[in-house]
């Protein structure tokens, strides 16, 4: 039974890991590069990132009046505030022809002082290639069932390396050729195992399926995602935070958008569904608003684009604790004020790990061991396929026998994998039936 469950372990960790492989690879590579974003920007775009006009900030509206008189056909969406002196305004502008761009403003004077295509830059690509593959939601579901696939992998691979009274455990042993690779791809997962699942399931939270589909409705509907009193704000268009920044804090997603009441009638006659006041005057007023009610100066502020949607500034600090949201009308009435203290249970540890997952919440530190763990996995992968390829028989396969599982031991634990991840479980489920048809097939052929 002991040795059943052995080359069951088996079988399931070869194909799951000649199918996670390149998706592996592709995460890893691209994670690493995404932990070091700043970096990476500063050192690309040092002209953009910089500002050289020293640490004097004007009001968001100055710098957003800026940005339209250098793109006067164009529509600025969002603006994001320096994070630190010394540094630029970034603001997002949607041409009437061509791709979106972020251009780059000295907040000291309102230079314009470049822009460029997010998704054309090494730190975009990494972005959209590591959350959708550059396949959209299609790409979005191979991601989330390859990550649930991996830790899948971790564990049969935990039940292989099991010691069993056989020695070796946590020591490397000197072998050679084959059972060299072995040695590192063993203890290579041992070491990183616990990293690699913290990354994959921080990570689970943000996928089409299983976080949008599953655990956001969930922990809104236990009152443990966003906080449950900004439900009785929702202005009923149905739009969110994520709708209209094109980014959210986690907890936030799903959050609706509170309604901006309709002006009093006076003698300046207001039409119904008039557009929003965009003007320089009422984003400065915005600004102000922020500023009495202390939200910290480096805050990403949406432009309302259609009737009845609200100002919506937050603040995305290292430290989830530090996260607030301000939703105001152009008056710089302030709507909704939320904070990480109101989040739910959920929404807070989901925001912690993403934190942790994204190298940000012990600085440098931080940064280090979750690339330590990228590497990992990328070791993993590359003696993984090395072992594969050297054992495989000559125009062969190379995949382990199917030794019989009772229905017993495989029905719970496809329950089990179902409940947790169902979009890994729905495809155990059709693997394990096109398995069945497989060996059925070869012991026919086998039988004539």
């Amino acid at each position: 039974m002991a040795a059943n469950g052995y080359a069951t372990a088996w079988r399931w960790h070869f194909h799951a890991g000649l199918f996670t492989a390149p998706f592996l690879l592709i995460l890893s590579v691209t994670g690493a590069i995404y932990l070091f974003n700043d970096e990476l920007n500063d050192w690309l775009y040092p002209q953009l990132r910089f500002a050289p006009g020293g640490t004097m900030i004007q009001p968001a509206g100055n710098l957003v009046a800026a940005v339209r008189a250098r793109y006067p056909d164009a529509t600025v969406t969002r603006i994001d505030m320096p994070v630190q002196p010394g540094r630029s305004a970034e603001l997002f502008v949607t041409p009437k022809q061509g791709e979106p761009l972020r251009v780059f403003v000295d907040p000291s004077d309102g230079a314009v002082l470049g822009d460029y295509v997010y998704s054309h830059t090494l730190v975009g690509f990494a972005d959209r290639m590591h959350g959708s593959l550059l396949l959209a939601k299609g790409g979005d579901a191979l991601v989330e069932l390859a990550a649930s696939w991996a830790l899948i992998l971790v564990v049969t691979g935990l039940y292989l390396w099991w010691p069993r009274g056989r020695g070796g455990g946590f020591r490397f042993r000197r072998r050679r050729g084959r059972a060299r690779w072995r040695e590192v791809h063993r203890l290579t997962g041992v070491y990183a195992a616990l990293l690699i699942v913290f990354l994959i399931v921080t990570g689970l939270p943000w996928a089409g399926f299983w976080g949008d589909r599953v655990l956001t409705p969930v922990s809104n509907a236990l009152g443990m995602g966003y906080p449950p009193q900004l439900r009785h704000h929702d202005g009923g268009s149905g739009k969110t935070l994520l709708d209209t920044l094109g980014e959210a804090p986690w907890a936030l997603q799903q959050a609706p958008l509170p309604a901006v009441p309709e002006p009093v009638h006076d003698h300046h006659h207001h039409a119904l569904g008039a557009a929003p006041d965009t003007s320089v005057a009422a984003i400065n007023r915005v600004h102000r608003a922020l500023a009495d009610h202390g939200l910290p100066l480096a805050y990403r502020l949406s432009i309302p684009a259609e009737a009845g949607e609200p100002y919506s500034a937050y603040t995305y600090p290292a430290r989830p604790q530090g996260q607030r949201t301000l939703h105001l009308d152009s008056e710089g009435r302030v709507l909704v004020d939320t904070g990480f203290a109101e989040y739910g249970a959920i929404a807070k540890a989901v925001e912690y790990g993403v934190a942790l997952h994204m190298g940000n919440y012990f600085g440098r530190a931080n940064q280090v061991v979750m690339l330590l763990a990228c590497v990992a996995i990328v070791a993993l992968v590359i003696t993984g396929l090395v072992m594969w390829w050297r054992r495989r028989p000559v125009g062969g396969f190379g995949a382990p026998a199917a030794p019989p599982v009772r229905a017993r031991t495989l029905v719970p634990l496809l329950v089990v994998v179902l409940a947790l991840l169902p979009l890994a479980g729905l495809s155990l489920l059709l693997v394990l039936i096109v398995d069945r048809c497989l060996v059925a097939l070869a012991a026919r052929s086998g039988a004539r």
